[in-house]
């Protein structure tokens, strides 16, 4: 393996064998956005020009920064190929609009909130960039950074961990996930960092905001989203030097996540909003309140803000902000939106076309602008009305299930985060076709008329042979434990036989009209099977891992299954980290998604031993892999997905560069090698769908 410092050289270092593939491009198939609904993937950043009302900056959880200079009517990407497309927080200098600074790491805690790499700076509006503080704040997440309103080079900032349940399971074992927290203050410009102790404790920073008229007040939302004695709202009116932890009616006992705004036309009147603590598992982040202090934080009222704001997962969605012309106008969101015109004495709901909210800032015109799970959406009345500025916005988060057509081309089915179950038909252009949180889809290869897809949970499978989708989980038990969005395979030679994973093993003889359970638990007694693959030759060898460590073969098509490995780490939810060689099915290649670990290893006795393919590859969490077979003596070539893009290897492992170019360094979670088509496909968790020609130095037999 290589150091992230040697990434960008390995982007660009091709060796002879690879100068082909050095020049292929890739395509971007989208959606930007989804035809109809005009929704995109996860805004976690908003940033608006103070000057001009058609400037914004947008970051997407996983999507990277992009900038509009039309409002919203068309978006240009501005670091595809960064160090990390995961984004946090995004703030302009007020006194110099050219300088911008970028908080890698989305601070809202997801499974899919990933770790940061540190900052990122532009002085020229965005055409280059530096790259800032990585041995800083590597590993953690950015929820807000503040500017100095007359110097640039002075700027705080309220850092995180990076999210998921179990607690840091989006950091992907990155070596300083659990470094310092809560305020930062650097004067240099970005350059260096003080962390901000004196009475403030090392827990998650989850806001930070500045008085508009004293630059040296700030105001701090400590708020470790499992809860801890040290959450709570502090404020410095010594540019951060001390703190103090405010009470005068905020509630005690155990808090959450803590989300802040000062009215930007009244230094004195701040309002905070409590979540309760997050439970182990994600449940039970209720809002605990809102409140507002008229006198700078001495003194706070409660406010009877909306039952069901933040729903039971106020660590993932929590928001405040207030009209900058009237302090007593003031928005806040979470699963909904609601506003009010009387500081909090009445509410209205006033949420935009998709919910889950996570940034809200105002234009120089005095219009809303907010980021939510399905992009940007633009208010110019206060929330009446909303307008979606999605166009060429390509931020789309896909779970691992994608699945092509065995005939038709241009079609593919994919699942979304929060934006539903979709089919492509041409171009860019994806329509939804079930709702939820897209996972998995499956076409049968033989009668590709016959789809399938699901949402998250048990069970909740659905089919369609041509109309509609109907539900199709009779015989598995809703009580079954998942990986969130469960993984299921059609038979390669039989496509009425299927497979489906819960933390056990479910069969359907009928081509998913029922099922019977056939395993027994293959977790450790409290996961569940996130990946599952089974041999296109012999499909009583099938392979599969487990959200709790365990790597499983079964040489009986799924009945009983031996454990090969345990304590393989990765990512909690549906992956695609196990492939079977396509002749070979005592082959198996396994992707393993985290630091500091063989990333990349193949076994050719159905598990049982394994050797490492890792060579020269980045250390980067790798997140699915396939492998193409070649000529006798010729080693396969190997692809691997990881979360800085797509890396390939033509000689057995030993030396990995990336393959083509235009493909942002992106979090890959699947791909569909198509031989027969000469094509690769590559679905990313941020920036869509992706396709390239596949070549290769020998043709496949």
């Amino acid at each position: 393996m290589i150091s992230l410092a040697a990434l960008a050289l390995a982007a660009t270092s091709f060796g002879p064998a690879q100068d082909a593939t050095a020049i292929l491009e890739w395509e971007e198939l989208g959606p930007a956005p989804i035809s109809g609904s005009l929704y995109t993937g996860r805004v976690s950043a908003v940033a608006c020009s103070p000057t001009d009302r058609l400037k914004i900056f947008v970051g997407g959880a996983d999507g990277g920064v992009w900038r509009t200079e039309n409002g919203g009517g068309a978006w240009t990407p501005l670091l595809q190929d960064g160090p990390t497309l995961s984004v946090g927080a995004i703030a302009i200098a007020p006194s110099d609009e050219d300088i911008v600074y970028v908080g890698t790491g989305e601070a809202n805690y997801a499974n899919h909130s990933r770790y940061g790499l540190g900052v990122l700076k532009t002085t020229d509006g965005g055409a280059t960039w530096e790259h800032l503080a990585e041995s800083t704040f590597a590993g953690r997440t950015f929820s807000r950074i503040v500017v100095h309103p007359t110097d640039p080079n002075v700027v705080y900032a309220a850092v995180g961990r990076a999210g998921g349940f179990p607690e840091l399971a989006a950091a992907k074992g990155h070596p300083a996930a659990t470094g310092p927290r809560g305020l930062f203050k650097s004067i240099d410009g970005g350059v260096t960092w003080t962390h901000l102790t004196n009475g403030l404790p090392n827990l998650a920073g989850t806001d930070v905001a500045m008085s508009p008229t004293d630059p040296d007040t700030l105001y701090a939302g400590i708020g470790r989203i499992f809860g801890a004695p040290g959450n709570g709202v502090y404020r410095t009116t010594n540019g951060g030097a001390s703190w103090t932890k405010l009470g005068g009616g905020l509630p005690g006992g155990t808090l959450g996540r803590i989300s802040l705004a000062v009215a930007p036309s009244d230094a004195s009147r701040v309002y905070a909003l409590v979540t309760n603590p997050a439970s182990s598992n994600g449940g039970g982040a209720s809002t605990r309140g809102a409140y507002r202090s008229d006198n700078g934080g001495n003194t706070w009222t409660s406010i009877p803000v909306t039952s069901g704001l933040q729903a039971s997962y106020g660590w993932y969605l929590s928001v405040v902000t207030v009209k900058p012309t009237d302090p007593d106008t003031v928005f806040m969101g979470g699963l909904s939106f609601v506003r009010s015109r009387n500081a909090g004495a009445t509410w209205s709901t006033v949420t935009p076309p998709h919910v889950d909210l996570h940034a809200a800032e105002w234009d120089a015109s005095g219009r809303l602008v907010v980021g939510d799970d399905g992009g940007v959406h633009r208010t110019n009345d206060e929330g009446s009305s909303w307008n979606a500025r999605n166009a060429g916005l390509g931020l789309i988060q896909l779970y691992a299930g994608l699945s092509t057509h065995p005939t038709n081309d241009e079609q593919m089915f994919g699942g979304f985060q929060d934006n539903g179950s979709n089919r492509r038909t041409f171009g860019t252009s994806w329509t939804q076709v079930f709702g939820g949180d897209g996972g998995w889809t499956q076409l049968d290869q033989a009668a590709p008329n016959r789809v399938f897809v699901e949402f998250q949970g048990t069970g909740n499978i659905y089919r369609s042979t041509g109309g509609g989708f109907f539900g199709v989980g009779s015989g598995i038990s809703f009580s079954d434990r998942n990986c969130f969005l469960p993984p299921y395979l059609i038979e390669a030679r039989n496509s009425n036989r299927m497979l489906y994973a819960t933390q056990r093993i479910y069969r359907s003889t009928n081509g998913g009209s029922t099922w019977t359970p056939i395993s027994a638990d293959l977790s450790n007694g409290a996961g569940a099977v996130r990946a599952l693959a089974q041999s296109p030759t012999d499909p009583l060898f099938v392979y599969a891992a487990t959200n709790d460590g365990n790597v499983l073969r079964s040489l009986d098509g799924g009945s009983t299954w031996t454990t090969v490995l345990t304590g393989h780490p990765g990512w909690p939810r549906t992956t695609r980290e196990l492939f079977v060689h396509p002749r070979r099915p005592q082959t198996v290649y396994l992707a393993t998604a985290s630091y500091g670990v063989d990333q990349v290893r193949v076994s050719t006795d159905s598990g049982t031993t394994w050797t490492s393919l890792d060579g020269d590859l980045p250390d980067v969490p790798t997140n699915v892999v396939a492998a193409v077979p070649r000529g006798p003596f010729r080693p396969p070539v190997l692809f691997a997905g990881t979360d800085q893009g797509l890396f390939h290897s033509v000689n057995g492992g030993v030396n990995w560069q990336r393959y083509g170019r235009g493909l942002p360094h992106a979090v890959v979670v699947d791909l569909a090698v198509e031989v027969g088509r000469g094509r690769i496909v590559a679905a990313t968790q941020g920036r869509g769908v992706w396709r390239a020609p596949l070549i290769l130095d020998e043709s496949p037999r």
